[in-house]
């Protein structure tokens, strides 16, 4: 197993593509029975040092092949291929999101879902949904330091939301659009917003604050305009920017 992730490393790679290409990479091994349903996967440590890439981008790729129905993972034990369905996968390839005016047609898409989507997390979560959500919102503030990593923490916030409807299709949508459609994945979205790094998450942060508490307060109505106030102003950042 590890020869062939090893073997299937690609010669070069575009950073917007690396999680695309992992993706790919094990799409193939599980569709062509070089990993047979059943199997456990590597480790994501070991799929890092196979590909030379981070966690983020061996979360993101798992993430996908879950929500495409090729892996399934039990925390704490790994994750395991499954018997290919043969259906298409629907999702949105990071190097298609290329431009401000993409992001800003994803935004679009994500406004409408997850608004609707923070209305029912908020009156159908549980508690051990919204005590992950703290987590999450609890990594990202502890990321607030140089060069850390809120990617990661922001789109499972975001997921969490989506899984906390109890209905699968929300939260199977956003694992195929995966972290590639958080902004600034794509872009800085900081230097787009004349703003400093540091300023420009604290306030990130603060907006997922408010959507937190209208979920945790069982408050709907207040939950759905935090998340549309939050995507929202994302969308209006990036299009001040273009006009300048």
């Amino acid at each position: 197993m590890t020869n062939n992730v090893e073997a299937a490393v690609p010669a070069r790679r575009r950073p917007r593509s690396l999680a695309q290409e992992l993706v790919d990479s094990l799409s193939a091994q599980i569709r062509n029975g070089e990993i047979v349903p059943g199997a456990k996967l590597p480790t994501e440590s070991e799929i890092m040092r196979a590909f030379g890439v981070s966690r983020t981008v061996v979360r993101e790729a798992l993430s996908r092949l879950q929500a495409s129905g090729l892996v399934e993972t039990h925390h704490g034990v790994g994750t395991y291929a499954l018997k290919p369905n043969g259906m298409g996968d629907f999702r949105v390839d990071p190097a298609d999101i290329a431009t401000v005016r993409d992001i800003v047609v994803i935004l679009e898409l994500r406004i409408c879902l997850e608004s609707e989507a923070a209305g029912l997390a908020a009156a159908r979560r549980t508690d051990e949904q919204l005590a992950h959500m703290r987590e999450a919102l609890d990594q990202f503030r502890a990321a607030l330091v140089p060069g850390g990593d809120t990617v990661t923490p922001d789109f499972r916030f975001h997921l969490l939301v989506a899984e906390a409807t109890q209905n699968k299709y929300f939260a199977d949508l956003m694992s195929h659009l995966g972290a590639a459609i958080i902004p600034r994945t794509r872009i800085n979205s900081a230097k787009l917003a004349d703003e400093d790094r540091m300023v420009y998450l604290a306030r990130v942060n603060l907006e997922h604050e408010d959507i937190y508490e209208a979920i945790r307060r069982q408050d709907a109505e207040s939950a759905r305009a935090a998340m549309r106030t939050h995507l929202s102003n994302s969308r209006e950042r990036l299009r001040r920017a273009q006009e300048r």
